[in-house]
């Protein structure tokens, strides 16, 4: 499904200075497959999720989505391959504070031009999913940590994508709501969705079944977890 061939990103600070955050990566992702993606702060890996979610194509090597060669989007296909392969969870949540959580849940089905009735159906059925279909008229503010994640959660799948990709997803929480989030992605996983996990914390990497470490712009291990 994800397929990266000798990808280099390199931001240009001035005419004689630039860092390379990503240097010749090569990858492959299969549909189905729950992969974290882990490596320390300023590792690349957060630059890795940006360019395997459409988000940033200003590289050099080849990125073919699920048979799509990226390079040749302009940024308003991109937009719409985004919207039709992905479901983001960040750490921080990204809810809407003036929103419930019935409006917050509701955004990516607005973008996607899906008729008003129709989005209440979608809504609540990804809202009980998660477990927070008794919260969806309160606001952010009026939430715990584990159940804006959890409204972040149902965002990231009301459009019902291929691809969740979980950025830090657990970082704001305490320990046990952690626990409750990676349970939820590994369900996720055994319903067939495509689950990668950018942490820092190897613990959680054993969760899924593939992890590949990064250091330094590069790839460094790629194995199954349980692999010696």
């Amino acid at each position: 499904m994800i397929k990266l061939e000798n990808i280099v990103k390199e931001y240009v600070l001035s005419k004689d200075n630039s860092i390379v955050a990503l240097n010749n990566v090569s990858l492959e992702i299969e549909e189905g497959e729950f992969v974290a993606i882990v490596g320390k702060s300023g590792s690349g890996k957060s630059t890795l999720l940006n360019i395997m979610s459409c988000l940033d194509k200003e590289i050099k090597g080849k990125y073919i989505l699920d048979g799509i060669d990226i390079s040749k989007k302009k940024s308003k296909e991109l937009a719409k391959i985004r919207n039709k392969y992905f479901g983001f969870i960040f750490q921080n949540f990204n809810l809407l504070q003036k929103l419930t959580a019935y409006e917050n849940i509701e955004i990516p089905l607005i973008y996607k031009r899906v008729p008003r009735r129709n989005r209440k159906k979608l809504i609540e059925e990804y809202a009980k999913k998660v477990g927070i279909d008794q919260r969806l008229k309160h606001k952010p503010n009026e939430l715990s940590g584990g159940q804006q994640q959890r409204v972040a959660i149902a965002r990231a799948l009301v459009t019902n994508p291929k691809i969740i990709m979980a950025d830090e997803p657990t970082g704001a929480l305490d320990e046990a709501t952690g626990i409750q989030i990676m349970n939820l992605l590994e369900e996720l996983n055994k319903e067939g969705k495509t689950v990668l996990l950018i942490t820092h914390d190897m613990d959680l990497a054993k969760r899924a079944k593939r992890k590949i470490v990064i250091s330094d712009g590069k790839i460094i291990s790629d194995t199954k977890v349980g692999e010696k």
